[in-house]
């Protein structure tokens, strides 16, 4: 098969959460476990860096890569999901995978692969450690892709686990309250290894200081500890909460010489050194178009809450969601003096742009359907003037069509 071909079979075949949502869930880890023997056990030939939470997961990875880069050693970066290849979720120094290793990787092990119809999420996280492995990285630093309990990625024993902020998001599998899903993201802490807690919240703090101790693991709470005075390439006066949980981990990983300078050039050169895409990304100006990933009602608070403090004469705001987000009490959250751009994202999980519209109206908020991302991006720039701002979001899948 060639790179498309292999990449066609993998969102095809097999369920994909990002694509069907539901339907792609496999709520244990037998299959993850059942492959990686099959690998040789590719996760306990590398150390690593755990990070789990609801939001800041995705920037605080990147921002961990990058400062262990600056200190000159050889890092994996797994994330998920990508926004334009999917060789973006598999990376080592800032460079992704081959079209060479995806191909051969699906290849060698397709016939394992459909027997056990293993996910899509499965597979991809099989061949990141089955990567990083064979590259002999230094460390890696693995993101969890859904709540952290029985996520696939939760069968490495780290160095360091870190927990961003808890938010209510994949409400209909890690639970309904904060504290619900608080449980399942500390499913990663692993018995006496540190955990940090980047934002602490009256909620969640009893839930992860309980079950530190239980496991006898050192915790520290990032936001009691300063860490004052750190910047980042990364825009957005919420990454400050992303920091302080960085660098307390760096401060927690032990065996490895990580000086004050290769964090200082580490944070500021996130983007340089990882090639992050989707936060808070400056696409023009004059307009000046933003957009960023958010897609719950925490990030998006933080994103629009930025918005407030940039100077502009008129808002225009191009939005798009997926069917499984409470997408009504998200609403609630924007400006209703900003002129709208309904669109919805190219996946078979898009919202339905009638829908959205809909919903939209109730809430006071006025605009034009589209029937697709860029229809309302082209609009939305054509409609703008030059001292006007023009943001872009409600999905990642709705970035991923205009990065």
């Amino acid at each position: 098969m060639t790179y498309k071909e292999t990449l066609d079979w993998m969102f095809a075949q097999l369920p994909m959460y990002q694509q069907k949502g539901a339907a792609a869930m496999n709520a244990k880890l037998d299959n993850i476990i059942h492959f990686c023997s099959v690998l040789g056990h590719p996760e306990k030939k590398f150390k690593s860096i755990h990070v789990a939470g609801t939001n800041g997961k995705g920037s605080s990875s990147h921002m961990l890569a990058s400062i262990l880069q600056e200190a000159g050693y050889k890092v994996g970066l797994y994330t998920s999901p990508h926004l334009k290849d999917f060789r973006e979720r598999i990376k080592i120094n800032g460079e992704v995978t081959s079209k060479e290793f995806v191909k051969g990787f699906i290849s060698r092990h397709q016939p394992f692969l459909e027997y056990h119809k293993l996910s899509f999420f499965e597979m991809t996280v099989g061949m990141a450690f089955d990567y990083f492995a064979q590259e002999q990285v230094d460390i890696a630093v693995i993101e969890v892709g859904l709540g952290g309990r029985l996520d696939s990625t939760n069968i490495i024993t780290p160095e360091v686990s870190l927990i961003t902020n808890i938010g209510m998001d994949h409400t209909q599998f890690l639970g309904d309250t904060l504290e619900k899903i608080a449980l399942e993201k500390a499913g990663i802490i692993k018995p006496k290894v540190p955990v940090v807690i980047s934002e602490t919240q009256p909620e969640t703090k009893m839930i992860f200081t309980l079950i530190a101790h239980q496991l006898k693991c050192n915790i520290v709470f990032a936001d009691s500890v300063p860490n004052e005075g750190y910047e980042t390439d990364l825009l957005g006066e919420y990454q400050q909460k992303n920091i302080n949980g960085v660098v307390t981990t760096i401060r927690q990983l032990k065996g490895f010489d990580v000086p004050e300078h290769a964090i200082v050039v580490g944070l500021k050169k996130v983007v340089a050194n990882t090639g992050l895409l989707g936060r808070w990304q400056v696409l023009q100006e004059d307009p000046m178009v933003v957009c960023d990933t958010a897609h719950n009602k925490e990030g998006l608070s933080l994103v629009l809450q930025q918005i407030k403090k940039q100077t502009y004469k008129q808002l225009h705001i191009v939005l798009g969601f997926v069917n499984d987000k409470d997408v009504k009490s998200v609403l609630g959250l924007f400006p209703k003096d900003a002129k709208y751009y309904f669109v919805r994202p190219s996946i078979p999980r898009g919202m339905d742009v009638g829908v959205l519209f809909e919903l939209a109206t109730e809430q006071g908020l006025t605009g034009e359907k589209f029937a697709s991302v860029e229809e309302g991006r082209q609009k939305a720039l054509q409609m703008a003037e030059v001292q006007d701002m023009v943001y872009i979001g409600g999905s990642t899948f709705v970035v991923a069509e205009v990065v």
